[in-house]
């Protein structure tokens, strides 16, 4: 196995003399200095530089990689988005080859699955854990093999990038608590004012799921700024319609004053909606109801008047987000402590605002949401652009109320970040490079 090569080693190649010395040395024939630089921007330069030093080639993964999706379960919308729109990145950016796995909520079967396509030679693989038990498994096998891997959503509490080492390139997620928060905000707000006040129930996610604990994080926070609206109630709704159905079947048959739902996402949500309906109740009118996640069908229940708010992630962004980073990251770039843990901002989507989000995310005649080239910071060095509201996770918000384990410490390199003030620089610089707004038109109109 060659030995990595440090990038501090290289030389200064904005040094216009190191530049002409390699142009000389090297087969360059026909090339531009501005071309040059830009190869050298990409990763490509590390190449060059290794053997212009004598040294052995960089061990830079072929672009023309192959990318496995290996989520915890296909039975919803968000799935199915996200699982189209990796396929257009991947297309995009040039990978070789795409799959998606469903894992059936099996966390030993997402770990079986990613040593099969490990096994089979795949370049990379995004994760969407039905736990977060199999994460240090996962890193390291993507350590061992030299196979970069994210991971969005559910993760091992307090686990991060920096103990599983360079190939576990990025965890990233909305930010939850504030999210969900925003949403509950917005149908406790609505009950206030149309039925002064009542009681909601809770058809949440999966039980020990981060994203569950996050998101009923940020719904009981809201209800401190609403005195006159009480949870009474919660049933899982294991992020499934069906079980989001039989679930709120459940608890309407316990409790007959219920005039809002939070649901913990927008498929839990339509379970939600089914049930009311079968019930004889009118959701939009006799009992609102709010979702989270921003996929197709909750943004046209919204739209038609049936969902009253939900915290619109869009599952398209998570793709474009990875695959981005995974490109990059097999280019030769290497990120920053703080761009290891990532969040990125939803936008509250309601009646009032929901058109534009169809219009670009939905409705959209084909057009691609997202410039998922442009995410890229190998292609486009100096105007990449995260085209959302990306920052530094902060990992105390991110588990908060999750106790830490044993003997757990801080990671020297996020230490060091929030201390040297790198932490507030990327997140200075993300938010400076962030010209294509996500709540406007797609890129490509």
């Amino acid at each position: 196995m060659p030995r990595p090569l440090d990038p501090r080693r290289f030389p200064d190649f904005s040094d216009k003399r190191v530049v002409n010395s390699h142009m000389d040395r090297l087969d360059t024939h026909g090339v531009s200095r501005r071309d040059f630089l830009a190869l050298a921007s990409a990763g490509a330069a590390a190449s060059a530089a290794a053997m212009a030093m004598g040294l052995p080639s960089v061990a830079v993964a072929a672009p023309s990689g192959k990318l496995a999706f290996l989520t915890a379960f296909y039975r919803n919308e968000y799935n199915i988005i996200l699982d189209k729109a990796f396929a257009e990145a991947t297309a995009d950016l040039g990978f070789g080859g795409y799959v998606a796995l469903d894992g059936n909520f099996d966390s030993q079967l997402q770990l079986n699955q990613f040593e099969q396509q490990t096994a089979a030679g795949i370049q990379s693989a995004i994760f969407n854990l039905a736990d977060g038990s199999p994460l240090r498994r996962i890193a390291k096998g993507a350590q061992d093999n030299q196979v970069y891997v994210g991971n969005v959503w559910d993760t091992l509490a307090w686990f991060t990038p920096f103990e599983a080492g360079d190939y576990y390139t990025l965890h990233a997620v909305p930010e939850e608590f504030a999210a969900h928060r925003a949403v509950t905000v917005e149908l406790l707000k609505a009950v206030t004012e149309r039925f002064g006040g009542g009681d909601i129930i809770g058809v949440t996610g999966q039980p020990g799921n981060w994203t569950d604990i996050a998101r009923s994080g940020g719904r009981d926070d809201a209800f401190k700024d609403f005195p006159k609206t009480r949870l009474v109630d919660q049933l899982p709704g294991k992020w499934n319609r069906e079980d989001s159905l039989k679930a709120t079947e459940d608890l309407l048959s316990r409790h007959k004053n219920v005039v809002g739902v939070v649901a913990q996402n927008d498929d839990v949500a339509q379970g939600v909606i089914a049930a009311l309906n079968a019930a004889g109740l009118r959701p939009g009118e006799d009992v609102l109801v709010v979702g989270a996640d921003g996929t197709s069908l909750g943004a046209k229940s919204i739209d038609k008047g049936t969902q009253l708010a939900t915290s619109a992630n869009s599952p398209a962004y998570a793709a474009a987000l990875f695959a981005a980073r995974i490109y990059d990251v097999t280019h030769g770039w290497q990120p920053r402590a703080p761009e290891r843990l990532l969040n990125w901002r939803s936008l509250t989507a309601t009646k009032a605002n929901i058109s534009g989000y169809l219009a670009r995310f939905v409705d959209n005649k084909g057009v691609k949401p997202f410039d998922y080239r442009k995410l890229s910071k190998v292609l486009h060095p100096s105007d990449w652009d995260p085209q959302a509201d990306v920052y530094p996770i902060d990992i105390d918000k991110h588990w908060a109320g999750i106790p830490k384990p044993d003997g757990w410490t801080y990671p020297k390199e996020y230490t060091a970040a929030r201390a040297n003030g790198e932490f507030e620089r990327v997140k200075a610089e993300y938010a400076d490079h962030y010209k294509i707004k996500f709540e406007g038109p797609s890129p490509n109109a």
